[in-house]
């Protein structure tokens, strides 16, 4: 008999070492809180039944509202956690209505689960009653005393413990209960209860994955930033006959449309059956740094068509030359085109995609990472880009409108060649791979992402 997985998300956390002033789990990243990712994570498994979330009393309200049961339907119930892990973990098995079943105790702040760990403790319990996930240390420990060294120990025979922690619910079930007897009980996890009260249960390890990271304190929060932007996670490479049936029934504005990767995603678009309104300088007359146009445009297009899903902005300018000697025309035009340009657009797309609860997509280069001289007020927008990107994935979750950000490696354009001249194009990225990717992008649910494009090597 098939047991049911029951997946215990424990968000007790205050978020104190963080020094937010919202707990740790609340802290939005790519666009969505980390209880969310985490959740979307147990939800996307084949292997969870049910999800159980433990958070601290102030907050129950907050967290039921971001996971309507509408996206998270095998989220079960939303409870009031206790004062530590333990404490909370007793809970949890005090809600669960299953006389036996697996229990996964995991991390709120763990967003980076995959599917492969959760499916390694599924089939670890058939065989064993308490699993652990841990990965090798790459770091010597020490023991001290008195910050003298102690020992060191085999680094061989040591690993870093991560969650979930998986357990037979009877199992887990009889370690507390005999852990309630002793007057001295501590335990910093759900194992090392199993471990020091049914010491005659054997635990397995299995392996956890280097991203599946525990976000405490500030920097980590930082790097699983960079960590979601690695894994461009949520886009998927689609087929033809996918993107068709998804796209055939929407609206697309595209600004910077009449050539290079904003022409290839006008013809891919419109390939797949979508509505796709167009505007460039040299097409349309349209001036991408004028907000008067902008918004005529999107006028015309939401008249027209009746709605807007996603709009797209690939116009840019770059010029190569040493800011030193740049005319105040060109330092103006740069700074028009490629910053306020997206400013404009963003604001004034808003009201058309929080009806349709669609997407924003703009366009950044691998400069924004380090400015580049001859062509620092390009580096340094697409930097800014990415910042704002970031910002509004914040300030729209709440609208339901999404905003992402294309980081193409050299991409063979129009723009690029009238910069740099002939270049080999084995270096170069074809502008059709980028607009596919693109495309795949507003297809997507992810938002505040930056989405790598590469050339396969």
């Amino acid at each position: 008999m098939k047991l049911p997985n029951v997946a215990v998300v424990l968000a007790g956390g205050g978020g104190s070492r963080m020094g937010l002033g919202i707990p740790k789990q609340l802290l939005k990243i790519a666009g969505k809180p980390l209880i969310e990712h985490t959740v979307g994570a147990l939800q996307a498994s084949e292997h969870i039944d049910e999800i159980i979330i433990l958070m601290s009393s102030d907050h129950i309200e907050t967290v039921r509202g971001m996971l309507p049961k509408s996206r998270y339907p095998k989220v079960a119930a939303i409870y009031e956690g206790g004062s530590t892990r333990n404490e909370t973990t007793q809970i949890a098995l005090g809600h669960i209505k299953h006389e036996e079943c697996n229990v996964l105790f995991h991390d709120a702040v763990r967003p980076l689960l995959s599917k492969e760990v959760i499916s390694r403790c599924i089939y670890a319990l058939k065989d064993y009653e308490a699993v652990d996930v841990a990965i090798p240390s790459a770091d010597t420990i020490i023991e001290i005393e008195d910050d003298i060294i102690t020992n060191i120990p085999d680094r061989s025979r040591l690993r870093r413990g991560q969650t979930p922690q998986a357990f037979r619910k009877t199992t887990i079930e009889k370690a507390y209960s005999i852990a309630k007897d002793d007057p001295n009980f501590q335990a910093t996890d759900d194992c090392g209860v199993v471990l020091k009260y049914l010491p005659k249960v054997p635990i397995k390890v299995v392996d956890g994955e280097d991203q599946n990271m525990k976000v405490t304190y500030p920097i980590d929060a930082f790097i699983m930033d960079k960590l979601f932007q690695l894994a461009s996670t949520g886009v998927h490479t689609l087929s033809d006959k996918d993107r068709t049936e998804q796209l055939k029934d929407k609206v697309v504005v595209v600004f910077g449309g009449s050539y290079g990767i904003g022409g290839d995603i006008v013809n891919i678009a419109k390939g797949c059956g979508a509505t796709v309104y167009s505007y460039s300088r040299s097409s349309t007359g349209t001036h991408v740094e004028r907000s008067v146009e902008v918004r005529k445009a999107l006028e015309d297009a939401y008249e027209e068509s009746g709605k807007i899903d996603y709009v797209v902005n690939t116009a840019g300018i770059l010029h190569i030359e040493p800011l030193a000697d740049m005319s105040e025309d060109t330092i103006r035009s740069l700074i028009e085109v490629n910053y306020v340009a997206p400013v404009t657009i963003a604001k004034a797309s808003l009201p058309y995609l929080k009806e349709t609860k669609g997407q924003l997509l703009l366009f950044t280069s691998s400069s924004y990472t380090r400015g580049r001289a001859d062509y620092s007020l390009y580096s340094s927008s697409k930097a800014a880009i990415v910042n704002i990107c970031q910002a509004l994935s914040d300030e729209w979750s709440d609208l339901g409108v999404r905003i992402n950000c294309i980081n193409p490696e050299r991409t063979a354009t129009p723009m690029r060649q009238r910069a740099f001249g002939t270049e080999n194009p084995d270096t170069l990225l074809s502008s059709e791979v980028v607009a596919r990717t693109s495309i795949d992008t507003l297809l997507s649910s992810v938002t505040g992402q930056v989405v790598d494009v590469r050339r396969k090597s």
